[in-house]
C-alpha cells in the first residue's frame, strides 16, 4: 500500500513554498523504503480521504475564504481525519483550521473550520522574520523549531488546544508559544519551509500518522539539512544577542 501525502489547495494556500513541506515528507518514507506518493489537490477536486498526512499552507485573504468555502462543500478532509488522517497547517492554513479568523483592513471575522479550538485576530504589529521555537517530542526530548514566520493574526487557544511550542525568538501565536495541536490536527505558524529545517519534526508527524516509531534516517541529504540548520540556528541566536547589545 502506498501512503499518500496531500497537498490541499497548492494554488490558494501555497505561496510561501508550503509544499516543500509535502515533498519531504514523502522522501522520508520512501528513504526508509516506505511506498509514499505526494498527492496535490486543487479546488474543484475531491479530497481523498484515504490520506496519512494532510497539508495546508499559506496565502492571502480571499485565498482562506476561497479554500474554507471549498472545504467544508467537499468535506473530504472531515472526513479523511475521521478515517485516521492527520491534517498538518502552516500559517493561514493554521488560521483557517481554527473556529474564527479576520480578514481586509476592517478585520471582518470569518468563521474557520472548527477543527482546532482557537481563534485569531489582528495583533499589535506584524510578525516577520525568523522564529525560533523550543518543541519537545514525545520522548521527552527538546528539539530547536527554526522558521521564518509572516503574519498579522495573533492566535489565542481555548482550553481544547494545546501549544506546539515555546517561542524563543519571533512572535508565534502571540503569547509566547507556537502553534496549535488537538487530536490529529496540528498547526504552526512557521514557514521555511518548516519540515526541511527540522527533520526530526517531520518525523514526528510520521510517526504519529503511522502510529508507530521510525527507525534512524542514514541519507546524504539529511547531513546536509543538519549542517544548513545549525548554521541557520546560529545566525538567529546571533542577530538576536547583537540586537540586544546595540539597545
Amino acid at each position: 500500500m502506498s501512503h499518500k501525502i496531500v497537498v490541499v489547495y497548492q494554488s490558494l494556500l501555497g505561496i510561501y513554498g508550503d509544499q516543500g513541506n509535502a515533498q519531504v515528507l514523502t522522501k522520508r518514507l520512501q528513504w526508509r523504503s516506505i511506498d509514499a506518493e505526494l498527492v496535490v489537490v486543487e479546488p474543484g477536486q475531491e479530497v481523498p480521504t484515504d490520506g496519512l498526512i494532510y497539508l495546508l499552507g499559506g496565502g492571502e485573504d480571499r485565498a482562506q475564504s476561497a479554500a474554507v468555502a471549498e472545504l467544508k462543500a467537499d468535506g473530504g478532509i472531515f472526513r479523511a481525519l475521521d478515517a485516521g488522517g492527520i491534517l498538518f497547517a502552516v500559517c493561514a492554513g493554521y488560521q483557517i483550521c481554527g473556529k474564527t479568523y479576520t480578514v481586509g483592513g476592517r478585520d471582518e471575522v470569518k468563521k474557520g473550520l472548527g477543527l482546532l479550538d482557537v481563534e485569531t485576530r489582528r495583533g499589535p504589529q506584524r510578525a516577520v522574520g525568523e522564529i525560533l521555537t523550543s518543541w519537545q517530542a514525545p520522548d521527552g526530548a527538546s528539539h530547536l523549531i527554526t522558521g521564518f514566520e509572516n503574519h498579522a493574526g495573533y492566535t489565542s487557544l481555548g482550553s481544547d488546544a494545546e501549544p506546539v511550542a515555546k517561542v524563543e525568538i519571533g512572535i508565534g501565536n502571540g503569547d509566547g508559544f507556537d502553534g496549535a495541536q488537538q487530536g490529529r490536527v496540528i498547526g504552526v505558524y512557521p514557514h521555511g519551509p518548516i519540515l526541511p529545517r527540522n527533520p526530526r519534526f517531520a518525523d514526528y508527524l510520521l510517526e504519529k500518522a503511522l502510529g508507530h516509531e521510525l527507525p534512524a534516517l542514514d541519507h546524504p541529504v539529511t547531513a546536509e539539512h543538519k549542517m544548513l540548520r545549525e548554521r541557520r540556528i546560529h545566525v538567529v541566536k546571533t542577530t538576536k544577542d547583537r540586537a540586544k547589545q546595540t539597545r
